[in-house]
């Protein structure tokens, strides 16, 4: 089995939640320790970065989570704390990374593997949901094109890379300034074919109040 390191990232300021919410509590337990949990407690991850807003926690999970190896600090967009927590990976010894959103508390045992075991074969990998509505195009308030929605799909994280695509993504993306969605974005840009695996409906981001709500009723299934 090849080394596995995950990037925790828990750094977002939760503007549309209304507070910080990786500390938002579900079932009376923060929802970022949630997702250390899932990490902290599956056999095949070598090891944690976790990348926070600021330093003031950093004595508190590194403490408790022993797979936790470094805690870095955030950067002003999404992708430059990824970046940060990426420069704490030891390149002589790093295989396969897995980035995966602080706020996906739900991420599961079998989702998590899944991803590893595609890394291994593919290289590049992400989860993803089909969609069930009907997408459209709109430019203003008129219907531009109705998309074809069998082509279409939710991506979620962990995404999986082995560690030589995501840092050659990373070069890449630093020289010609380009800020991308996810990290798949950054890979796709290099030339690099991202393969996708089945992903979780219960693997969601919480993004407003009311999601902790639907968190917690899939807690109680």
């Amino acid at each position: 089995m090849k080394r596995v390191s995950v990037i925790v990232v828990a750094a977002g300021e939760g503007k549309r939640f209304g507070g910080t919410k990786p500390y938002a509590l579900l079932k009376g337990k923060p929802i970022l320790e949630w997702s250390l949990d899932a990490f902290e407690t599956h056999e095949a991850v070598d090891e944690v970065v976790l990348v926070l807003k600021d330093d003031s926690r950093k004595k508190d999970y590194s403490g408790r989570f022993t797979k936790i190896v470094a805690v870095a600090r955030g950067g002003e967009k999404r992708q430059d704390s990824v970046l940060s927590g990426f420069r704490q990976i030891d390149p002589t010894k790093a295989e396969i990374v897995l980035v995966h959103d602080g706020v996906r508390p739900l991420v599961s045992s079998e989702l998590i593997g899944r991803i590893i075991e595609a890394v291994q074969e593919k290289g590049a990998v992400v989860p993803v949901i089909p969609l069930k509505d009907t997408v459209k195009r709109v430019d203003g308030q008129e219907v531009k094109q109705t998309l074809e929605r069998e082509k279409l799909f939710r991506v979620q994280t962990p995404q999986g890379f082995y560690y030589s695509v995501l840092k050659a993504a990373f070069d890449q993306a630093g020289k010609e300034d380009f800020y991308g969605t996810d990290e798949a974005v950054l890979v796709e840009k290099t030339g690099t074919k991202v393969y996708v695996v089945e992903g979780d409906p219960r693997n969601i981001k919480i993004t407003t109040p009311e999601d902790i709500k639907i968190a917690e009723a899939f807690l109680g299934d």
